[in-house]
């Protein structure tokens, strides 16, 4: 047995690998909670306790269906949700449509419906429709939150005041003048005060601030109004939790039978946008912060909606307001370092011991402190950052009318009402193409800005027609969608043109020129007096069939590959035929005409182009990079070659030109160092949805970092390296294996007694890696899920993580990470399942866990 080979083949871990489908066995685990989720609890529950009475006090529940719905939505959304540190509950978002239906219908059937809202949560769930919800445009969502935080700031200016709120804003603004006639002092300096507490106490500054702002403003603002009331001795309303005994549980519903499906329906809608949108965002929160992904998975958004529809049925069910995901207490969580959703079920269980042991401090609230407190969440609902956001993307008609469509109507009257106007804005924006034809020296411009669409072809037909005949013409198309009408109509009228002795050319971001090898000439006559031009990926290919986009490119005699953008894959061979070996007999290759030559394609018979099955001639003798004159055949690479690099030339030099010119005048600034393996199905470009500048990458056979010192090493890898950390200054490096190495399959099977070819002496770069694999006190790395298919794996898998350390070994590098300059990652790619895996710990539990799909739904 090879000295290279692992020893252990007869131990447990070997036979593992080759059941890949069985769980790997692990010892029971105790259940403990991290200390960042314990802190992190502490301080959601003391957001969560004011916020949660204000929030009953505006919807006019009782106050304790604000923690009943607190408690549950932080232990049952916490348990079954899909977003482990959003933290659920009673929110602000939910309180104008909870305060008209307890209005209507009273406490008991709102309840009823909280419950309904749950099951159809539940249901909409089970049909993992989630992602479908964030269809909705934003300028919407915002435009609802923001209408939402008017409708609360206006109603809730009363009880600071010292009054009493209406029924609806135009009630409410129409009774405020005489609110402000007869105001209560006692009330109003309550209220200025908790605000004046809520705005200063974030920003106190120095030392003493960062250590004072790690108390949240809302307890410390609600408390200290609370105590200077006390020691003035105002009398003022203050909070009444009355006995459990008495607290009132969900009813049957009564009311209309299609007003309570309205209700449920809106309710289901608010709840569900809004705990979506904020799983997103506390995925985004997590990101930004250090290590946060690597520990916290993604969101699962159809799981997130069943646990917040198991929470709506228990809190309507106990008498609670509705639940959704709360914006505030989530970030508060993500930002006080929560790790698990353990931090956000501990949160709940604080609510619950609060609210049966606390109720005699809790009753020393004043409730003008809880309404000042609500109406400055109010206030910040309606974002100056929203807005800018959405007049940048000239959505702010939307936003617009679904806020005052909220306001004055009502939610879903707002949100359907803003549906609409964002349907009519982008039918406008579809239908809205400008046209413009000018003429600069001699050649005629004809530009179209917006999408081509059949609605648009008389007026392009009209542009085109006062185009003289024979003149050069070049077409600007500068939109992302054509349709076939719009098509066939630039199709025809480029064929009649170029017949007539005219030329063409169409420009736009993804169009090909008629030099481009593989594009028609349409326009080309016999004698070659048109230079007209095709457009192939412009064009929606739904809506265009493929058929009417090759048919510009019919008569190429330029290329016999017909690989296009929007065609799978398949290594530039779709149109090149593999020839058998030949014949023993005959010396021949099989299927081979007797008459044809060797070296002659297949469709070509006595030196004369035939055509092929897509009507096209296959002479490789015209492929030149300029598309002019002819050249001789060149081999099946070099013409892969050239014409790939004149695929870019004419189709994605365009489109970068502009980037690269500006990374030629700056310099590379890459932040990332990617050292991975030179097999030709790794495209780091692609696995990293990277671009020019981004990476600077090294590449070798197996994917090897030479320790520093390393006899037989090459220092073009330790140079790298060096420049890559002390001149470009990356912030990380990733070492990425990938599935089925042909490395690390020639390294197991080595013999150390064969030739020392330069491949084998490479090689012994990577025998650290099998010593560390046969090495029987250390854990081997594995997958999240699985153990390794095979030894192969296993050792592609143990080579990442060696390499690693021989990363850490180099001075430059050991520099960096002491200095916190530098991160360094594993990553492996298992090529068959397209899915990346990212190493999640080091030596003990090494871990390659998913990296999920960048959907970011961000």
């Amino acid at each position: 047995m090879s000295a290279c080979v692992p020893t252990r083949t007869d131990s447990k871990r070997t036979q593992r690998i080759h059941r890949p489908h069985s769980p790997p066995s692990t010892p029971p685990r105790r259940f403990r909670i991290a200390g960042a989720d314990v802190s992190a609890a502490i301080a959601v529950f003391l957001i969560a306790l004011p916020l949660s009475l204000g929030i009953a006090l505006a919807t006019g529940a009782p106050l304790q269906a604000g923690l009943v719905a607190a408690a549950v939505g932080g232990i049952v959304a916490g348990r079954i949700g899909g977003s482990p540190l959003q933290v659920s509950g009673p929110a602000a978002g939910l309180t104008v449509v909870t305060a008209d239906l307890i209005q209507r219908y009273g406490w008991r059937t709102t309840c009823a419906i909280t419950v309904l809202a749950g099951l159809a949560q539940l249901g909409l769930g089970c049909l993992r429709v989630a992602r479908t919800a964030l269809a909705v445009s934003p300028a919407i969502v915002h435009g609802m939150l923001a209408g939402i935080g008017v409708t609360i700031a206006v109603a809730q200016l009363h009880i600071v005041l010292g009054g009493t709120p209406q029924s609806s804003v135009l009630a409410n603004l129409r009774a405020l003048p005489a609110q402000l006639a007869g105001l209560d002092p006692a009330a109003v300096a309550v209220s200025a005060m908790t605000l004046t507490l809520l705005l200063l106490w974030p920003r106190i500054p120095g030392r003493a601030g960062r250590l004072l702002r790690r108390v949240p403003a809302a307890l410390i603002a609600v408390s200290g109004a609370t105590a200077a009331a006390a020691l003035a001795g105002l009398v003022l309303p203050k909070v009444d939790l009355p006995s459990w005994r008495s607290h009132a549980l969900a009813g049957l519903p009564e009311g209309p039978a299609l007003g309570l499906v309205a209700a449920v329906l809106t309710t289901t809608l608010v709840c569900s946008v809004q705990s979506l949108l904020g799983a997103v965002a506390v995925d985004k929160l997590i990101a930004t912060r250090p290590g946060g992904p690597a520990r916290v998975g993604r969101s699962d958004l159809d799981r997130e909606l069943l646990g917040q529809g198991a929470a709506n049925i228990v809190s309507g069910t106990l008498g609670g307001l509705p639940v959704a995901g709360v914006a505030v207490r989530s970030s508060a969580n993500v930002q006080s370092g929560a790790v698990s959703r353990n931090s956000t079920m501990l949160h709940g269980v604080l609510v619950v011991v609060a609210a049966l042991l606390m109720v005699p401090i809790l009753e020393l609230i004043p409730l003008a402190s809880l309404a000042a407190l609500v109406m400055a969440v109010g206030i910040q609902m309606v974002s100056l950052h929203h807005i800018r956001t959405v007049t940048r993307h000239r959505e702010a008609l939307v936003y617009a009318v679904t806020t005052l469509g909220v306001v004055f109507l009502g939610v879903l009257e707002g949100v359907t009402l803003g549906i609409a106007v964002a349907v009519a804005v982008a039918l406008h924006r579809l239908t809205r193409t400008r046209i413009t034809h000018d003429e600069h020296e001699g050649v005629h411009h004809v530009h179209v800005r917006g999408q081509l669409t059949f609605l648009a072809v008389p007026r392009l037909s009209r542009a085109l027609h006062h185009v003289p005949q024979g003149s050069h013409v070049v077409v600007e198309l500068d939109g992302s969608f054509m349709d076939h009408a719009a098509y066939e109509a630039l199709q025809d009228w480029q064929k009649t043109h170029t017949a007539q002795g005219g030329t063409v050319e169409l420009t736009g971001r993804r169009v090909a020129t008629g030099t481009d090898p593989g594009t028609a000439d349409p326009g080309a006559t016999a004698t070659g007096t048109g230079t007209g031009t095709g457009t192939h990926a412009d064009t929606d290919t739904a809506s265009a069939p493929h058929t009417a986009h090759t048919a510009l490119h019919l008569g190429s005699a330029r290329a016999e590959c017909q690989c296009r953008p929007w065609t799978p894959w398949r290594n530039h061979r779709c149109e090149v035929p593999r020839l058998a070996p030949p014949d023993a007999a005959s010396g021949q290759h099989p299927g081979r005409h007797p008459d044809r030559q060797p070296g002659q394609h297949p469709d070509q018979h006595d030196g004369a182009p035939r055509p092929t099955e897509a009507g096209q001639t296959t002479d490789p003798s015209v492929l030149t990079p300029s598309g002019g004159t002819s050249a001789p055949a060149a081999p099946l690479g070099g013409r892969q070659l050239v014409h790939g690099i004149t695929t870019f030339q004419r189709k994605t030099a365009p489109l970068v030109r502009g980037e690269l010119a500006r990374l030629a005048k700056e310099g590379q600034r890459p932040t990332q160092l990617f050292l991975t393996c030179a097999d030709s199905r790794l495209v780091t470009s692609m696995i990293t949805s990277s671009g020019p500048g981004d990476l600077f990458v090294v590449r070798n056979v197996g994917n090897l970092v030479p320790p520093p010192g390393e006899e037989s090493g090459d220092d073009s890898v330790a140079a790298a390296i060096e420049y890559a950390v002390d001149v470009l200054h990356v912030r990380s490096i990733t070492v990425c294996g990938h599935s089925g190495c042909g490395a690390m399959q020639a390294l197991l099977q080595s013999d150390p007694g064969q030739n020392q070819t330069p491949l084998k002496r490479w090689l012994r770069l990577g025998v650290p890696s099998l010593e560390r694999m046969a090495d029987d006190r250390r854990p081997w790395p594995r997958l999240a899920g699985r153990a390794a298919a095979d030894a192969v794996e296993q050792l592609c898998l143990t080579n990442v993580v060696q390499q690693l350390e021989h990363l850490r070994a180099h001075e430059s590098v050991a520099r960096a990470l002491r200095s916190g300059e530098l991160e360094l990652h594993g990553l492996y790619f298992h090529v068959g399942e397209a899915q990346a895996y990212l190493l999640q710990g080091q030596d003990e539990g090494a871990v390659f866990g998913h990296v999920g799909a960048v959907d970011l739904t961000a």
